[in-house]
């Protein structure tokens, strides 16, 4: 016989609430089809209050026909977050980790009707991951549940989720060939029968473990999103069970001056961040939606997708595979150290590279995100990724390991030695400081350390489209400032081509159910597209422009942004085209020429009709002039906007709020004042103002800040703000 394979997708009894399992069993509930998570709403309204806790899917199951020394097992391809499984009363596994694939054998415990009960909870705890992060962790079986028959003798189920099958190439660019092993599991020793590229092997396993090498000349190369070819290998018993994997003959290296090579040419890695979730559906995805992300991530051009911070679905891993996205695959070891969690660190770890090893796709394996953000750098926390680290190499060593670090972590702290390269996640300009000290950050980082090899994991500004500005500033929540973010950030990358991978946090706006801000409840509003996919911001045709050569488009800027006050207004256009066309109401205004942004002062005095033509594309919107701002398009109704003082009546050679902090300081008078305000303000924050006394590297990052920007950031109000400008008037530099 063949394995079979029956997906037990209908008829779960979904039970919120039970004293306990068999209790669950026998209550009513409501009949649910999976995928499905019990948070799909609640997880997403904000409140941060979201069901946390046991819930139960019961399934009645007809004993399968098994022949003699048949085998029969139950997958779960993703149980959220920690899982007790239940046959016909008997606990047959616990599973800590709500990302990864685990089966169980239920042969031995069959009866003619059998009942399956999972008790899956996500509530607090201190041994398993995630547990502190900026997004809702969903529970359920928001996978799919699996019932698997095998012959008696068959590749390996057991083991950590595995495919059975492990292929690994080593291409030779120069003789234009790669050699093949590929590797398989049994349950008893045999014979294997392995296949690649109508070339065959039959091999005896040794203590249960089959292995073959095959040679594959004029290799057609898996070549990222030009040419992602993929070859299929095959592995077969003489009992009839089979295995088989896609996989892609490819070869790279990183350099930490040029960053990163594919088969041999320079391919840069610029792209963007995906989190597992939707508007309405929390993240019970359906293949239809892992479509329809791939279908906008290839419209967007991106080379490389960061999936974070967890392990993702098979089937999306499948399709970066086909596509040829380059991809950061890691696990939930996030933001907090738990010194009880190590064994689940090590596990989730161990499942997400035995499980996803075969896809070409990958090429970096994450250790953690962000974990000294609420931890410090001891022992502990070092040791804890040590062993990551040695696990990973471990178990492949074609890959090389990666961290995401926050972005106040020291750059000489001892944890950044520990992975094979690294990343940072940057938030200048939004939650802290200004956009150019992303570029003094890595340039300073690349002077000090030329032969590291770094990288840029996360970066972003939250937008609402409801909010537009003709003067956008940090913190409004203005489509208009997310584009203005995202302008600075794509010209940073490109002129520091040593950036091994650059990733825009978020491609999708997603689930946060702790939030509550810019107008919306339970959401980071960070991506380039709304949480339903059915809108693009600005921000996401500025990297469309700059990453995708193939589809020609024009994009006009600001749609959302009808009524404006302005007598001139900027019209703002993203183009992929060398050139671009401005009507207003059907006539030519002005050609620009450049690269990816166009921008036109237009003067308005009623309603308009603009359109930009390129090409053979145009796009076109409509504005008009108003007497007044449009209410709707500000989150805080705030007073407009105050002059802090007439910049021709600053003294230059006296200390002001137009200077940096750390200039400031230096003098012994303006510094003592400077430090008494910081202190008044510091009794007021709390844990806040710790964090940053005790961090000298966050510090610094204020010391590199003017003053008003500092002032602005905290909330000062203006007589203040006037106030301490005038005290610092009367002090020489």
């Amino acid at each position: 016989m063949t394995r079979y394979v029956t997906p037990l997708k209908d008829n779960w009894n979904f039970v919120k609430s039970a004293e306990d399992a068999l209790t669950a069993a026998a209550l009513p509930g409501e009949t649910v089809t999976l995928p499905h998570t019990w948070n799909a709403i609640d997880g997403q309204d904000g409140g941060n209050d979201y069901h946390r806790g046991t819930c139960y899917y019961v399934k009645n199951l007809p004993r399968p026909e098994l022949k003699p020394g048949e085998q029969a097992y139950l997958e779960f391809q993703g149980a959220a977050m920690t899982a007790h499984i239940y046959v016909n009363d008997r606990l047959l596994a616990h599973h800590q980790g709500g990302y990864s694939t685990f089966r169980i054998n239920i042969t031995d415990v069959l009866s003619e009707q059998n009942t399956i009960v999972a008790a899956l909870n996500n509530e607090d705890n201190n041994t398993c991951y995630p547990q502190k992060a900026d997004f809702t962790f969903y529970g359920g079986l928001y996978r799919m549940v699996n019932l698997i028959v095998v012959p008696e003798t068959h590749f390996e189920l057991d083991y950590c989720g595995t495919p059975g099958i492990k292929v690994t190439p080593q291409v030779d660019l120069e003789n234009h060939k790669a050699s093949v092993t590929v590797e398989a599991w049994v349950s008893a020793d045999d014979q294997v029968t392995f296949t690649v590229d109508g070339q065959s092997q039959t091999v005896l396993s040794v203590e249960k473990h089959a292995q073959a090498t095959f040679m594959i000349e004029n290799v057609h190369l898996w070549d990222g999103l030009r040419d992602p070819y993929l070859y299929t290998a095959s592995a077969s018993l003489e009992s009839g069970d089979e295995v088989s994997t896609r996989f892609g003959c490819r070869k790279f290296h990183i350099d930490p001056q040029k960053g990163f090579f594919l088969n041999g040419h320079s391919y840069p890695l610029r792209g963007v961040s995906r989190h597992q979730d939707f508007k309405g559906v929390g993240n019970a995805l359906t293949m239809e939606h892992h479509k329809k992300d791939m279908e906008i991530i290839l419209e967007l051009g991106a080379t490389t997708l960061r999936l974070a911070h967890y392990q993702h679905a098979q089937e999306f891993y499948d399709l970066c595979d086909e596509c040829g996205l380059i991809l950061w695959a890691e696990i939930p070891y996030i933001t907090m150290h738990m010194k009880n969690a190590r064994a689940n660190t090590l596990t989730q770890m161990e499942e997400l590279v035995v499980q996803n090893y075969n896809h070409p796709s990958i090429i970096t394996w994450g250790l953690s995100n962000e974990i000294t953000a609420a931890s410090a750098v001891n022992e502990d926390l070092l040791e804890n990724h040590t062993q990551l680290n040695d696990l990973c190499h471990k178990l492949d060593p074609t890959r090389p390991t990666t961290m995401a670090n926050v972005f106040m972590l020291e750059t000489d702290s001892p944890i950044l030695e520990i992975p094979d390269i690294n990343s940072y996640n940057l938030y200048f300009g939004w939650y802290l400081g200004e956009l150019e000290q992303t570029d003094d950050f890595f340039d300073e980082y690349h002077e000090k350390y030329p032969d590291r090899v770094i990288g840029f994991s996360e970066y972003g500004a939250d937008a609402n489209p409801q909010y537009q500005s003709a003067a956008p500033e940090k913190g409004d929540y203005t489509e208009s400032y997310q584009a203005l973010y995202h302008e600075h950030m794509l010209q940073m990358i490109e002129a520091r081509p040593y950036l091994w991978a650059t990733h825009v946090w978020n491609l999708f706006d997603f689930a946060a159910d702790g939030r509550d801000e810019g107008g919306k409840h339970g959401e980071n509003q960070k991506g380039l597209v709304t949480m339903d996919r059915k809108l693009k911001k600005d921000a996401f045709y500025l990297y469309k422009a700059a990453w995708n050569q193939t589809d020609t488009f024009v994009h006009l800027c600001g749609r959302r942004y009808a009524d404006r006050v302005e007598e001139t207004t900027e019209i703002k256009v993203y183009s992929n085209q060398p050139e671009v066309t401005l009507f207003v109401d059907g006539t030519a205004f002005a050609t620009v020429s450049g690269k990816t942004i166009f921008k036109f002062q237009v003067p308005i005095t009623g309603t308009h009709t603009i359109t930009a033509k390129a090409d053979s594309c145009e796009d076109s919107i409509t504005i008009r002039r108003v007497a007044e701002e449009n209410p709707d398009y500000i989150f805080v109704k705030r007073a407009p906007v105050t002059n802090w003082f007439d910049t021709d009546d600053l003294n230059p050679d006296c200390f002001s709020i137009n200077d940096r902090l750390a200039d400031i300081r230096e003098n012994p008078r303006a510094g003592a004042i400077i430090d008494q305000m910081m202190s008044q303000g510091a009794s007021e924050r709390g844990d806040v103002a710790d964090a940053v006394k005790d961090n000298p590297a966050l510090q610094r990052m204020m010391g590199r800040m003017t003053l008003v920007s500092l002032l602005k950031q905290s909330g000062a109000d203006d007589e203040s703000i006037k106030q301490l400008n005038r005290v610092l008037q009367d002090i020489k530099k």
